[in-house]
């Protein structure tokens, strides 16, 4: 048995025995596709519009679109078949026939700077550049009323999302990484609407003034730190060698007369007016009259 009701003009519901004992039912909609008499009339009296205006009506029917383009076309509001058309030379009715072109190529746009609250409670501005294009012209047109408005606006949102799921020393160190990781949730986010992202960048990194000065600062306190150890090490390795000469001195008292005449040769090569003369301290013995071993030779 098969029992069908009619909801509407354009519309049935029904229901039926299967051979197997089951009832099924199902819902008849007609083609929403279907021109209708009055589309049908549109269509005709467009083509004898362009009939009786022939020639001149050839310059309203056919239109180029680039290399870089195409042509999403609608008749009577809906979306023609076939796809978008170009590059080249299309034919549009008059009256009739709308069409939107969609740019292809790759279009750079820059992010505003965004105030942004890092993980570790710091408040920076960053902004930053986005490359995308047009992959699926019929979504751009269809799917989304402006797709460059969107897009900037979802970069901005993006921006600050990621942003602030990362410390301060994370956003000045890996701008590589944050940069990917953008780019993967705008490309998926746009891609219902036909656009992909193909670069993201992340230009600058503005730090409040203070924090600025904190941080050199602290670099600079780190450099005289380094500078103090170096320093330090130097002493260290330079008393060692003079302890080693020395050494070598005691065994040798014709090194300790080598030496002197050696700085006494550096001091007079830089014109020098003052020169510090090293008196043995056996002669002064000697005139005092005080007795000191014969083999001393060091110098005052």
């Amino acid at each position: 048995m098969r029992v069908t009701l009619r909801l509407s003009r354009h519309m049935d519901f029904g229901c039926y025995d299967k051979n197997s004992g089951e009832v099924e039912c199902y819902l008849e909609i007609p083609n929403p596709e279907a021109v209708g008499c009055v589309e049908r009339f549109a269509t005709f009296m467009s083509l004898l519009l362009v009939i009786i205006t022939f020639p001149f009506s050839l310059f309203e029917c056919f239109k180029v679109v680039q290399e870089f383009e195409r042509a999403v076309i609608f008749r009577l509001g809906r979306l023609r078949k076939g796809g978008a058309r170009g590059p080249g030379l299309f034919f549009v009715l008059p009256c009739i026939d709308t069409y939107r072109k969609v740019d292809l190529r790759t279009v750079s746009f820059d992010v505003p700077p965004q105030e942004v609250l890092t993980r570790d409670s710091v408040t920076v501005a960053v902004d930053a550049v986005v490359y995308y294009r047009i992959k699926e012209p019929l979504n751009a047109v269809v799917k989304v009323a402006d797709y460059s408005a969107s897009t900037r606006l979802l970069a901005a949102t993006t921006l600050r999302n990621v942003l602030g799921m990362r410390d301060l020393a994370q956003l000045l160190s890996d701008r590589e990484a944050i940069s990917h990781m953008m780019q993967a949730n705008l490309d998926e986010a746009t891609d219902p609407w036909g656009v992909e992202v193909e670069r993201v960048e992340i230009k600058d990194v503005r730090l409040p003034v203070q924090l600025q000065r904190a941080m050199a600062a602290e670099a600079e306190a780190d450099r005289e730190a380094r500078a103090k150890i170096i320093a330090a090490e130097g002493e260290i390795k330079a008393s060692k060698a003079l302890k080693e000469a020395s050494l070598v001195m005691i065994d040798n008292p014709m090194a300790l007369q080598l030496r002197y005449l050696q700085s006494l040769n550096t001091i007079s090569a830089e014109k020098n007016s003052t020169i510090i003369f090293p008196f043995p301290m056996d002669f002064l013995k000697t005139f005092l009259g005080v007795p000191g071993p014969s083999n001393s030779s060091l110098p005052i």
